[in-house]
């Protein structure tokens, strides 16, 4: 199948926590490594000669006791250079009446060089770094034999000129582990950039939580200004690593993202 998704902030727009997450390393089908926002930031993989930046754009559907649909939004910048650092930044959901742009809440920088995590919050002028371990590495899940999980290939389109590749999985969710008593389907609808390691575009429908799209906008595929993944003058370091790691890993955590 061979169409263009037209990516439009008016129709795309964030919301909270919702799917599955997209995690580094992702270079692998969304299928088994399914994209996520995390409280409005979306995380992007830290995959090296791949710069880009794009506008985040998330929107929140969800149905109400009295049968009306409330709406929530939010727009967020992400991007990654060509060194793999990526940086992702969070804003609080605001309902469908509210223009403009939320104010923002933090940044979240990761350098996989230093395997540094920066956490940076305009409200308070503190950063937070963290020295983060190498990702075990887990198995890809296969559902293809899960009778409750159904898989269907999307085909091919493009999204502003990158191609990209479909996925739908659809889960059944037995009524006596999902809490409500009834059967649920929770669907995950997933357009991959094999060439970014990214999803560009994903819809997740759960009845329990409503229809949460995800997508972006205003992608440009060239290196992101260096300031993108620095803390910005004036805040205060603090160093988070847990003190059972090695001084000299500390160390560098406190001068990683400086530099």
């Amino acid at each position: 199948m061979q169409r263009t998704l037209l990516l439009t902030a008016a129709l795309l727009a964030v919301g909270m926590t919702a799917s599955p997450a997209q995690q580094a390393p992702n270079d692998a089908n969304p299928l088994y490594r399914a994209p996520s926002t995390t409280m409005g930031t979306i995380v992007v993989p830290p995959i090296a000669g791949e710069p880009f930046s794009a506008t985040a754009v998330i929107e929140l559907q969800q149905t109400l006791s009295d049968g009306s649909v409330a709406t929530f939004h939010n727009v967020n910048l992400i991007g990654r250079d060509s060194q793999g650092r990526t940086h992702g930044e969070m804003r609080p959901r605001m309902p469908e009446a509210f223009h403009g742009t939320p104010p923002l809440s933090e940044v979240h920088i990761f350098d996989p060089l230093t395997r540094v995590r920066t956490i940076y919050e305009p409200a308070t002028h503190i950063a937070r770094l963290q020295l983060v371990p190498e990702p075990s590495k887990t198995a890809n899940f296969s559902s293809t034999s899960d009778p409750l999980v159904k898989v269907e290939d999307l085909g091919s389109t493009t999204i502003d000129n990158i191609d990209v590749k479909g996925t739908r999985r659809t889960v059944t969710i037995p009524g006596q582990v999902n809490g409500t008593g009834a059967p649920l389907t929770v669907v995950d609808e997933f357009w991959y950039s094999e060439d970014l390691h990214l999803n560009l575009l994903l819809r997740h429908s759960d009845p329990r939580i409503g229809v949460q799209t995800v997508a972006l906008s205003d992608l440009k595929r060239e290196e992101p200004a260096q300031e993108f993944f620095e803390v910005p003058p004036g805040y205060k370091i603090v160093d988070m690593t847990p003190p059972a790691d090695a001084p000299a890993a500390r160390g560098a955590a406190r001068s990683g993202p400086q530099q």
